[in-house]
């Protein structure tokens, strides 16, 4: 019979010759691990229909008071920093939806930290399958489609109302954005769990990157100081998860002086980000030794 656990050595997973996989390529593994993962927790939520129904929707009007609150602000103004209502509305679709969709499929991500300090972690490292896909999809949250749906929503009113002189590249803009700053989002969790390794506590930290990020991203660029979008353009690239290829459909300049082609690299962008975190994340599991250690 096939060995079913993995051996780690000098803090690096190995699998033995008779791993049950070891003919198919590791992302493909972890993948369909993640599948299996994600398609249990669906099973398990969908048994309660109306416990779901009812964080769906929860879920849903949590996330619909952060647009309400730009609403209310527009009883007062007639623009901020220059944009107006739809304008705005088209920053936070386009955020809201690409964040939504990452949290959906990595929300689990900051629990890292809680594995690291209770020991649980080691319970998935010998397991045959990626560490990385379990953390994934641990405790998979159907309901956080509510956020994916408010986020459409949104984005819909301002595709509606905004009048845009519509080109080729600007349709393929709106769903280049959402797949792009879903990655980008992605990597910074993966990133955020991968620095938990080494601070057990930091899961806050993390989400200031990532829902604080968000959050960023729902107002125009010109509120903030040109330092704070500076970093958000060139350290922690959140702006072209949202802000420049926003800005580029809606013909106006960015605050920082960049080419306006530089809106099409999101999606380089998101590849190396990818990139990066999976290295820390690598970096980050060799570091961890068992608390039995």
């Amino acid at each position: 019979m096939a060995e079913s656990v993995a051996v780690r050595a000098g803090g690096e997973e190995r699998e033995p010759a008779g791993f049950v996989f070891e003919d198919r390529p590791r992302m493909l593994e972890g993948v369909r691990a993640y599948g299996l993962i994600m398609a249990m927790w669906v099973r398990s939520t969908m048994a309660y229909r109306a416990s779901f129904a009812m964080t769906l929707f929860g879920d849903f009007a949590v996330t619909a008071f952060d647009f309400v609150t730009i609403l209310l602000m527009f009883t007062h103004v007639d623009a901020l920093g220059g944009y107006s209502l739809p304008e705005i509305a088209l920053l936070y679709g386009l955020s809201a939806t690409a964040f939504g969709v990452c949290d959906l499929l990595l929300g689990s991500m900051d629990r890292v930290g809680g594995r690291v300090r209770d020991g649980t972690l080691d319970t998935l490292l010998v397991r045959p399958v990626p560490v990385l896909a379990q953390v994934a999809a641990d405790r998979f949250a159907l309901r956080r489609l509510g956020r994916i749906t408010q986020g459409l929503l949104v984005l819909g009113y301002a595709l509606v109302t905004l009048d845009i002189a519509w080109t080729p590249l600007k349709m393929l803009m709106l769903p280049m954005t959402v797949i792009g700053g879903a990655a980008i989002f992605g990597a910074i969790f993966i990133a955020g769990a991968a620095f938990q390794f080494v601070a057990q506590d930091a899961s806050e930290v993390q989400n200031s990157f990532t829902y604080g990020g968000t959050t960023l991203l729902q107002y125009p660029p010109t509120v903030f100081a040109k330092d704070l979008v500076r970093g958000v353009t060139f350290v922690v690239p959140l702006a072209f998860a949202s802000w420049l290829p926003a800005l580029y459909v809606l013909g106006r300049e960015y605050p920082v002086d960049l080419p306006r082609w530089v809106a099409f690299l999101s999606p380089l962008v998101a590849a190396g980000a990818c990139g990066l975190a999976g290295l820390a994340w690598r970096a980050g599991l060799r570091s961890y030794r068992s608390t039995g250690s």
